[in-house]
């Protein structure tokens, strides 16, 4: 596992006319994901984890300026690809490291079997494996949506729009192909990630009248909703 490389990003909560207007603007100068599969997006569905006092949500509400969350994700349902992440922020940049873990041992995870990760070995494995035991960390909650991404090479920036965004508790669900069905309606979620600088071009482009960043994620939107 490699040291993190720190990003910045800005949020912002947009509408649907947003949508439609960056959609029309952003392929002039970005690139499409390649991960798009249908309709220039793909799905992605994630599983939080945070303890009985709401730990992680709380922390992201009151903008706490060190503070972490770990995840299960993947993409298009796809269980051959499951990842285990560690997201942090610290003075305003965000961190990210990840490892891959295998649909066997997401299962186990799920079902309680947290020597799975000790067995694992990795880095953050044990680091999870460490927080469910001082901290109380449990899967919390399942989030899934639609996402569109464009990516500028300059400056590394990565733009998405997130949408058709779903929520649930019953989170030994999370490998089930069958959608989330409880939708957090007219909520689209707008990122922009890069390194170092934004450029001119991309700051114009998602620049939006009347729109402030946000502190909000999508795990705290879900579960405050």
């Amino acid at each position: 596992m490699t040291e993190p490389k720190g990003r910045y990003e800005i949020k912002h909560y947009i509408n649907y006319a947003d949508m439609m207007q960056l959609r029309a603007r952003l392929p002039f100068i970005a690139a499409l994901d390649k991960n798009a599969i249908e309709d220039n997006g793909y799905r992605v569905k994630s599983l939080y984890f945070d303890n009985y006092k709401d730990k992680a949500l709380i922390e992201k509400i009151n903008g706490v300026n060190e503070r972490e969350k770990f995840r299960l994700r993947l993409y298009n349902n796809d269980t051959s690809f499951i990842r285990l992440e560690k997201k942090s922020k610290k003075n305003g940049i965000c961190y990210k490291q990840s490892v891959s873990i295998s649909e066997k041992e997401c299962k186990r995870l799920l079902d309680g079997k947290l020597d799975v990760l000790k067995e694992n070995g990795s880095p953050i494995c044990l680091e999870l494996y460490t927080k469910m035991h001082y901290q109380q960390l449990r899967a919390k909650s399942i989030v899934d949506y639609r996402r569109e991404a464009y990516i500028y090479p300059i400056g590394n920036v990565r733009v998405t729009m997130d949408y058709d965004i779903r929520a649930s508790n019953n989170v030994q669900r999370f490998l089930e192909p069958e959608p989330v069905l409880v939708p957090i309606s007219e909520v689209y979620i707008l990122e922009v990630k890069y390194d170092n600088f934004l450029p001119e071009i991309i700051r114009g482009i998602v620049s939006l009248s009347s729109r402030r960043s946000t502190a909000f994620s999508k795990y705290a939107v879900t579960r405050i909703i």
